[in-house]
């Protein structure tokens, strides 16, 4: 949402950009004069303890208040184009229908999922809740100035579900256009900014090659000036360095960006580390020959796990336990300012996926970003994912934690 709110300005329009804080904000939002950033009030956390059940009409009543005040009250003037992401679906879809009729404002719908079916995986596809989340994404979705989706696939249920009204766009997610495959220079100062996080951990610590800042990274390393001028080198400064390039013995960098879902099964990407670990010391200690030197070997494995969410807890206490066996893989979680993430992508050597999708209608965007920094990707296989995923073109497909161990396998064995 936040690159649509830079397409509006960047073209012209005035934009107030409607959300919940906690994130950074992209760069270029801070930097664009007709942007208006308006933040809606997190709900008390004294209310955020209670059950679901008596949690859920709190918690719509205070989105409700609050976002008819903003677009009501606190935007005066009435909006040409309301543009509103669906899911969350309830109560916003109803509240923006009703004050594009309100104020004379186009309500364009970016469909990227259906609210229903998330909540159908929190409490069951028959439940009664799901059943009436349901009715209300088709009751207040199905008619706008237009809509937008992200596969052909989701149109196409839609309009048969619902049959929808109004203009129906197919846009499949972009990068944005400063994505790229980082340089080496990139790189050396992303590590340079993440080697205090990285080293708190004493077993990372000592899986890491050793770190010397100015000069090297766990990644990268610099070559000081060592030109013979027949006197003694000063002390060394960082204008004394040369320019960074990867380091030889660094671990091979994988990501995997999640939402810590229950739309994205992390047990699997787990079960694949822990058959690649237990195949890298069985090759490691073969006596055969094709295990002398590096050739035949896998590399160790540093994995990067970005994001926030409700599993995360959960899974990471399970990281903790696999590693304590494990010699090839470590794992850390790490939340990144907006400018660093594509960075951090641009770094990797290879992307992992595990989006599967409530509805099995979407695309994860999270691969669109990995193909804009020129990363390659591993994504699990659902129903529409091939309208984004060529298997074997520009990716590899898996079903099962033993798939995707092979393929980490075959793509990082050192030849």
């Amino acid at each position: 949402m936040m690159y649509h709110a830079q397409s509006f300005a960047e073209n012209g329009f005035v934009t107030d950009l409607i959300g919940y804080g906690g994130s950074n904000l992209i760069p270029s939002l801070e930097r664009l004069p007709k942007i208006q950033i308006r933040h809606i009030p997190e709900l008390p956390k004294i209310f955020q303890r209670l059950p679901f059940l008596l949690l859920a009409p709190i918690k719509i009543l205070h989105q409700v208040v609050n976002i008819l005040l903003c677009l009501l009250v606190w935007i005066d003037v009435p909006p040409e184009f309301i543009l509103v992401q669906n899911p969350p679906s309830i109560p916003t879809l109803a509240l923006v229908q009703l004050v594009g009729r309100i104020r004379g404002s186009k309500v364009i719908i970016d469909w990227h999922n259906l609210g229903y079916t998330i909540l159908a995986m929190k409490l069951g596809k028959e439940h009664i809740l799901v059943r009436v989340a349901k009715w209300f994404e088709g009751t207040f979705g199905y008619s706008a100035y237009a809509h937008l989706f992200v596969t052909r696939a989701m149109r196409d249920f839609l309009v048969k579900e619902w049959d929808i009204q109004g203009r129906k766009v197919v846009l499949y997610d972009r990068p944005p256009r400063h994505f790229h495959r980082s340089s080496a220079q990139e790189i050396h100062e992303l590590f340079s900014k993440l080697h205090s996080t990285l080293v708190i951990d004493s077993n990372l610590r000592d899986f890491l090659p050793a770190a010397s800042l100015p000069f090297s990274t766990s990644m990268t390393q610099t070559a000081a000036n060592t030109l013979n001028t027949g006197f003694p080198i000063p002390e060394s400064t960082y204008s004394e360095v040369h320019m960074p390039m990867l380091r030889p013995d660094r671990p091979a960098l994988l990501v995997s960006s999640t939402s810590w879902t229950p739309d994205e099964d992390f047990s699997i990407l787990l079960e694949a580390l822990q058959v690649y670990d237990s195949q890298a010391q069985k090759l490691f200690f073969e006596n055969q020959p094709k295990a002398k030197g590096n050739n035949g070997r896998l590399p160790r494995l540093l994995v990067i796990l970005t994001g926030k969410g409700p599993l995360k807890i959960k899974y990471m206490k399970e990281v903790g336990e696999l590693e304590k066996t494990w010699k090839w893989v470590k794992c850390v979680s790490l939340w990144l300012e907006a400018k660093d993430y594509p960075i951090l992508l641009g770094s990797a050597d290879l992307g992992v996926c595990l989006h599967s999708s409530s509805s099995a209608l979407d695309l994860p965007m999270k691969v669109v970003d990995m193909f804009g920094c020129g990363l390659p990707v591993c994504a699990l296989d659902f129903a529409c994912l091939p309208e984004l995923v060529k298997d074997g073109k520009n990716g590899l497909i898996f079903e099962s934690a033993p798939q995707l161990a092979s393929q980490l396998e075959v793509l990082f064995v050192k030849t």
